[in-house]
């Protein structure tokens, strides 16, 4: 009796020491560096960010405490505002500082492109948006990026204040499985 118990508990230890190895390969942890540029188009009939929400009599503008704006920018991997789009930078953001100098922002980055595609990073913080580099938390993120966290900085590549259209350099470093 014990001799036919025995093949059977080895053959179930083998199966358990081969599922707990290709369940330690998949959740080895990650790291990616990302280089997207977020294209602002404030003015105009093709906007992608726009003032929703502020103090009533107030301007609603980026330095003014408690303006609200949504955004849905245009992603791509250089500065070109014609070359291909990567993803969307979706999300809000609130002026939060009573000085107007803070951010807080609230932006997922939804992937198009192949590589990526429906992938998602989620970005959270305060963002000091005066200073030269800005850095902001990566959160989560889902797809290729599921338990994601790192950070995120940006920076402004482009300002042209007779259009309001900016290009906003977002460099990403995020663990993930």
């Amino acid at each position: 009796m014990t001799l036919n118990f025995i093949p059977k508990l080895l053959l179930v230890l083998a199966f358990a020491a081969f599922s707990a190895g290709a369940r330690r390969s998949e959740l080895e942890l990650k790291e990616t560096h990302l280089s997207l540029f977020f294209h602002d188009i404030a003015a105009g009939s093709n906007f992608t960010l726009i003032p929703v929400a502020g103090i009533a009599g107030k301007l609603w503008t980026f330095d003014q405490f408690g303006t609200a704006f949504v955004t849905d920018d245009p992603l791509t991997e250089t500065p070109d505002r014609n070359a291909p789009i990567v993803g969307r930078g979706q999300g809000i953001y609130v002026t939060s500082g009573l000085d107007g100098r803070n951010t807080h922002v609230l932006i997922s980055i939804v992937f198009t492109n192949k590589k990526y595609n429906g992938s998602t990073l989620e970005i959270q913080g305060t963002s000091k948006q005066f200073e030269k580099v800005r850095e902001v938390s990566v959160v989560s993120g889902t797809g290729q990026f599921r338990f994601a966290r790192g950070y995120a900085t940006f920076e402004t590549y482009l300002w042209d204040p007779a259009t309001f259209y900016s290009v906003e350099r977002c460099n990403v470093t995020v663990q993930h499985y």
